[in-house]
């Protein structure tokens, strides 16, 4: 039933009954016909299987820019197609085919192989379907304007999947994207930068909490541990303890403080290692928040639970 009509303006009663063969909304309560000649958006046939559906439907696959003809394109005869040809027709389907890969465009070739490999890494790092079609929107958009000119494809595949992690809040690490794209870290940022700034696209401070359950699930910490760190983290904003340091360590920092707190204790060694970050970088955030935010008595109580445990 449509969302607009919730009650009838009559008797104000709200059992309503929408007829979709005559297009109305009436009201069984005192027979007022509130809405009449309403448009049926679904589909006027019945199927029963696929075949007989896609037989009856007038709509292709929707747009897609993981295509480099975003799914508008067609392609000359189909391998099953050309084999039940004889000989002639088959050799001149095969000169089609061959003349419209020629024929294509500088853009249309390098779509081809840059969206493979964007899918490629997309995998790898087991993103969403929304951040693989942002991303490659903003390599179509760079590969328009000529910024893929004098860089390596790879690289710009790399800095738009990491623009739409950042754009989609899904946290991945530049070290994540290194070590699935096989280009250095310090490229991609400098690739993310350029192109971010050359497409005008705004992108917000990468926010801590977001890192707190993929690390969480990685060193195997209860719910109540990933909770407290949260809150470690607010307190930790409102004192400006985040401002200028890097997302993952201070988030490691806090899942680590929230670890002792609850007597799941952690070695700073495989906090690093989770979070892709030095150890040295643990101890001092983790030393930032003891003193700034008075934490010491709480991770002595979680030490002496962890005692009552054994």
């Amino acid at each position: 039933m449509p969302e607009l009509v919730k009650k009838c303006p009559e008797c104000g009663g709200i059992n309503l009954f929408w007829n979709r063969e005559r297009g109305e909304v009436i009201c069984k309560d005192c027979g007022l016909v509130i809405e009449d000649k309403m448009v049926d958006f679904s589909q006027e046939w019945r199927e029963f299987d696929s075949d007989d559906g896609a037989k009856k439907r007038r709509s292709g696959a929707p747009m897609t820019y993981t295509q480099y003809d975003q799914g508008l394109g067609t392609e000359v005869g189909q391998k099953a197609d050309l084999f039940r040809l004889g000989g002639k027709e088959r050799n001149k389907f095969f000169r089609l085919r061959k003349w419209q890969y020629r024929i294509s465009t500088a853009i249309e070739r390098n779509l081809k192989l840059a969206l493979a490999e964007l899918k490629r890494v997309s995998s790898y790092l087991k993103l969403p379907k929304s951040v693989e079609e942002e991303s490659a929107r903003i390599y179509t958009l760079a590969v328009q304007r000529g910024l893929v000119r004098g860089r390596s494809m790879e690289s710009v595949v790399a800095g738009a999947l990491y623009a739409a992690c950042r754009r989609h809040e899904v946290p991945r690490t530049l070290d994540e994207l290194s070590e699935a794209s096989g280009i250095e870290k310090k490229e991609i940022g400098r690739t993310y930068r350029f192109v971010t700034r050359e497409l005008g696209i705004t992108i917000l401070p990468s926010n801590p909490s977001d890192y707190i359950a993929r690390f969480a699930s990685a060193l195997k910490l209860s719910a109540e541990t990933q909770s407290r760190s949260i809150e470690i983290l607010e307190k930790a904003q409102k004192a400006e303890l985040t401002s200028g340091r890097g997302p993952t360590g201070i988030a490691a920092a806090a899942l680590y403080v929230a670890a002792l707190m609850h007597g799941e204790k952690r070695t700073q060694r495989e906090v690093a290692d989770v979070a892709g970050v030095t150890e040295v970088t643990i101890r001092n955030r983790y030393k930032e928040l003891l003193y700034e935010l008075k934490l010491d008595k709480e991770i002595k109580k979680g030490k002496k639970k962890k005692r009552v445990k054994k």
